[in-house]
Formats: structure tokens, sequence, C-alpha cells
């Protein structure tokens, strides 16, 4: 067997991109992509005994590249205020990104009531190299980081502004190395911390979630103003707790209105995504680390819907213009 072949079978074979034998010198170029900078020594030494060992090979020079991975795509979920059902919804779209063949990472950038770690089922503390937070592998296949993660439970977070958002940096700045997509779970409101996102690391665009009464779609237009004044597409608005099927005799009903986002998102020009109905188990679920969105049924199949209008609408934002 070739000293290439060797390598190509070895656990670090699909790194290998050329080998040169001379004489008793071996010359190998391989792919240090993804790795950290104290990760890559171990690469080179693994591939030195590896050569080493070939019969006839005395020297090695081992050649690293590394080929730059292109930054994720980050969606912001937001909403006017609080109470719409923001969090449960954007770790369900997270989910059914990841169903859609996307790999995926949330931020929990809801410093304040971090609700991620219970949703996806990630309350793991983040390890921390070359001081990027690594994200913590959840449940619900998303990989996380949240200020949730970080603090005792029901601690009380007493930060101004400032830590907020440096707090929020952190989270951002975390290793996303090799994710398509990161869902950014925003607090309520249009405050220090959706700035500090806008303008320290734009996302692509963002999705306003709101409930259809008129007191929600107040609040959710502010929202979609602060995102249109600072450029950030927006991708679209949900509309939560649209309806309610009683469970005993299926009458419908709907406690909080009925059409308010759709009737607001035609009047502001921006995409209606679609609408989810009140609903127990969805609640439920999501409340037990376990997204509806990664099984089967009408609210996984609503939550692939959202996730596949809200790609559609990313990438006509993202078209040139003309």
């Amino acid at each position: 067997m070739s000293l290439e072949d060797a390598l190509r079978a070895a656990p670090d074979g699909a790194r290998l991109r050329a080998v040169r034998v001379a004489g008793t010198t071996a010359t190998i170029l391989a792919d240090a992509s993804g790795l950290a900078a104290d990760e890559r020594p171990a690469l080179e030494a693994r591939l030195k005994a590896a050569a080493l060992g070939h019969e006839g090979v005395t020297e090695v020079r081992v050649a690293l590249t590394a080929t730059k991975a292109s930054a994720p795509v980050m969606i912001a979920v937001g909403s006017g205020k609080g109470g719409v059902g923001k969090s449960t919804v954007a770790a369900n779209l997270a989910v059914a990104f990841a169903r859609l063949g996307k790999r995926v990472g949330m931020i929990d950038a809801d410093i304040y009531g971090p609700s991620q770690p219970t949703l996806l089922g990630g309350h793991t503390k983040p390890e921390a190299a070359e001081k990027q937070l690594l994200p913590v592998a959840t449940d619900a296949g998303i990989d996380l980081l949240s200020v949730g993660q970080l603090v005792r439970p029901g601690h009380a977070l007493a930060w101004r502004g400032p830590m907020a958002s440096g707090a929020l940096m952190q989270l951002v700045e975390g290793r996303w190395t090799g994710h398509d997509l990161l869902v950014i779970d925003l607090p309520p409101g249009t405050g220090d911390v959706q700035l500090s996102l806008i303008q320290k690391a734009k996302p692509a665009g963002a999705v306003i979630v709101s409930t259809p009464q008129d007191l929600s779609l107040i609040d959710a237009v502010r929202a979609i103003d602060l995102f249109r004044k600072t450029e950030v597409p927006v991708l679209g608005l949900i509309e939560n707790m649209a309806g309610y099927a009683c469970p005993h005799c299926g009458q419908a009903s709907d406690p909080f209105g009925q059409g308010g986002a759709e009737a607001a998102a035609r009047s502001l020009d921006v995409p209606f995504l679609g609408r989810l109905p009140l609903s127990a188990s969805l609640r439920e679920e999501s409340d037990a680390g376990r997204p509806p969105a990664a099984g089967e049924g009408p609210a996984a199949d609503a939550f692939l819907g959202l996730a596949g209008a809200i790609l559609a609408s990313l990438e006509t934002a993202a078209a040139p213009a003309g």
C-alpha cells in the first residue's frame, strides 16, 4: 500500500489534499478548515506519526491549509411585546429549519428571560476555547448558546444595558463554524439588545411574531419599524395564538381576535408567513423540551411550512434589485 493510500485510510484521511514522496522525505498537504488554532498541531502530529510508520519514510513535512468558512446566516425572531409565544415559535422554527436540511444554531438573546435551554433541552454550561464560547448540543438537535446556561436557575439578572449588550455579543461571537443558520431569539421590545445586535452583527432578516389582538399588533408595528429603519429586511409576520378549538366540544373560538396580523402585514407591505392556533399541546411539549416541530402531525407540518416560507422570503431579500 502506498503512503497516500495508507494516510487516506486513516481517521484524518478526509483532510488529506496531496502527498508527495521524494526519496525518504514525505510532504503532506492537509486541510485544517474548522479546526481551532490549538487543534492544528495535533493534526500535524498525527499525520507525521502515520507517515513515519510507513516503510522508507524517515522525514515528514506537513503543510496545513484552511478555507475560511462562510459566516452563518442570522435570522432574528422578535416581537413588539412579551407574552406572544415568540420563544416557543423561535425554538420550533429552528427545529423545522434543521429538518429542511440546514445546520442550525440558536442564540438566546432574551437576556433577562432566557427560555431556550428549557425549550430545546440544553442546560449544560458551555465551555470556552480561545475566548470563544462553544455551542452546546441540545436534545432537540440544535446547537445553543444562552445566558440561561451561564447563570443559576431562578437567578435574577440585574444588568444595565451595556452589560446585557456585552453578554449578547459573547453569544454571537461563539464558535458557530459550520452552521448554515443562526436563529436569534430576541427579547421583546425595541431596546439596547436589539440595537446592539443590529449594529455589531446585522441579521440577514427578521421575523416578527404577534397575536391577532390590537395591543400586540401596535407593538409589532414598532418592531417592524425598528428593523426597517436599521435596514434589516423584515422577512414576514407570524400570527400566533390565532383561534382555539375546544378539546371537548370541538367548537372554534378566537379569544385574541382573528386576522389582525394578516391585515397588519398587508397594510405594512410585509409578507404574511402564516398563523398558528392557540394550542395546549404545543405549549406543553415545548415546555418539556420536546418541540413538536421535531415530530409528525399538524404542528410539525405548520412549522415546516413557516420555515419554508421564511427561507423563500430570505432568498427574495438577498436577491439583487433590478
